[in-house]
């Protein structure tokens, strides 16, 4: 597959310091560390530090958001890899206030190793407080009895936006880290995909799968899904999608929910607008309100053609979360 890359060994590198170059005002690079980014504005003493992080590939995931309103700082990794813990680290005693640090990031072995030994480091070497809250919300990577199990995808950008507008509103570390829980709690997802994407260093297809076939349930890495089969409408698509949703969390008429419709990296906004249109439809039928709707591309897969529909369900507390605002380089919300 094509690709407008110099040398795949340094494609994250390049990234960054391109994403670094083109949002000055928004993000810096620490000296300690080439995959260490912090935000570029001071931030008040007390403030809980709010620290993500994962896999490059799946931009604006996770860099771009950094910024006010939800994350102090990120650390990355290279494709579709956890960070090491150096970098964690660095971004953990550069953005701590006094208040601790909390540590998001999706449910997969590589992170929850990497993360768990900065929180260690952390605590031993540097006498900083870390707490953890874990993204969860893909319904298809494991059954309801076993959702600790689950792996995170497009629902991690509500558990940034929850946690991050918390951090602002004052609270400590222990209550930034219900907020973070309550909000993957209540966050679901499920997704389709329909074409492969490539990493850079082998140029090979993620997984195989038909011009005229797709995939309920596969994962951000092209990890299987649950079921293959012939492509179909936008509208069965998006009723599959919604049903697995609600079968699996408590959402009735009355409730408020928050919507994202997240592309994959090369779906066009039309297609994913023709999908919102249909889980709107499905939602107001059922007397569930959207109480904010979000559509685009923001935890994506490099090039993987498809899309994830993520529902979370709101409380006062949640709403207020969501409605804080942001100042992101890739997601600005006022």
């Amino acid at each position: 597959m094509k690709k407008l890359i110099n040398d795949p060994r340094y494609i994250v590198e390049e990234m960054v310091e391109g994403y670094v170059k083109a949002h000055p005002n928004h993000i810096k690079q620490l000296p300690e560390n080439d995959r260490a980014l912090v935000t570029a504005r001071e931030t008040r003493e007390g403030k809980v530090g709010v620290l993500i992080g994962g896999g490059s590939g799946h931009e604006p995931g996770f860099m771009g958001y950094v910024g006010d309103g939800m994350a102090d700082g990120v650390a990355v990794g290279n494709i579709f890899a956890s960070p090491s813990p150096d970098p964690i680290l660095e971004v953990t005693k550069a953005i701590d206030k006094g208040a601790g640090v909390v540590y998001l990031y999706g449910n997969y072995a590589g992170d929850v190793m990497n993360f768990g030994m900065a929180a260690e480091m952390a605590d031993l070497e540097e006498d900083i407080q870390v707490g953890t809250a874990l993204a969860s919300d893909d319904v298809a990577s494991a059954p309801k009895e076993e959702k600790e199990k689950r792996r995170g995808i497009a629902g991690e950008f509500f558990i940034y936006k929850a946690a991050g507008a918390a951090a602002d509103f004052g609270y400590n570390l222990d209550d930034v880290v219900r907020v973070a829980k309550k909000a993957n709690e209540n966050t679901r997802s499920m997704g389709v995909g329909l074409s492969p994407c490539s990493l850079p260093q082998t140029g090979e297809p993620s997984f195989e799968i038909g011009d005229d076939e797709m995939e309920i349930g596969l994962g951000h890495h092209g990890e299987p899904g649950i079921e293959k089969g012939p492509i179909e409408s936008a509208d069965k698509v998006a009723d599959r999608l919604v049903h697995d949703i609600l079968a699996d969390i408590e959402i009735n008429s009355g409730d408020k929910v928050a919507v994202l419709v997240n592309g994959l990296g090369s779906t066009p906004r039309m297609e994913l607008y023709i999908v919102y249109r249909r889980v709107e439809q499905i939602l107001r039928e059922k007397g569930i309100e959207i109480y904010r709707s979000y559509v685009g591309d923001y935890i994506t897969s490099l090039e993987m053609g498809g899309c994830s529909v993520t529902l979370m369900k709101l409380d006062e507390e949640l709403e207020r979360a969501i409605d804080h605002p942001v100042d992101c380089p890739m997601f600005v919300q006022k």
